[in-house]
């Protein structure tokens, strides 16, 4: 099994969640991630809507996780996301991350989320800190 699998199905594993939102991962490569995960109606805030934190979650598993699959432990230190269009319940979400740049003690990650339609909900970008600690 490919390496960066293996990291990211033992990180997915303890990962409850990410499990909780009904993440499913649908491919794994070095520096890179797809996940997907349908909106629920426990997910809605006051307007019906998915709460942005939903999205925001999201896309910060996908950093996670293609942050890591690199081998080395990584943390997130700054995130930021955009949210461009609403999304209701029966939303399924597409999440995808792909490294931007990589140096010995900073990852920079470009994720975008769109919904069922290809239609791009959100767009994240997130810097991790790869600690000098191996998977």
């Amino acid at each position: 099994m490919d390496k960066s699998i293996h990291i990211v199905n033992k990180m997915f594993d303890n990962d409850a969640f990410s499990k909780w939102l009904g993440i499913e991962i649908l491919s794994i490569e070095v520096g890179v991630c797809q996940l997907k995960m349908i909106v629920r109606k426990e997910m809605l805030n006051g307007f019906s809507i998915a709460h942005g934190g939903i999205t925001y979650s999201l896309a910060d598993s996908a950093l996670a996780f293609a942050s890591n699959s690199q081998g080395k432990k990584c943390v997130s230190v700054e995130t930021s996301i955009s949210h461009t269009v609403a999304c209701e319940e029966g939303d399924e979400l597409i999440a995808i991350a792909k490294e931007l740049s990589l140096s010995n003690k900073i990852g920079v990650y470009d994720i975008i989320i769109k919904n069922q339609n290809e239609v791009t909900v959100a767009l994240f970008k997130g810097t991790v800190y790869r600690t000098s600690k191996s998977w």
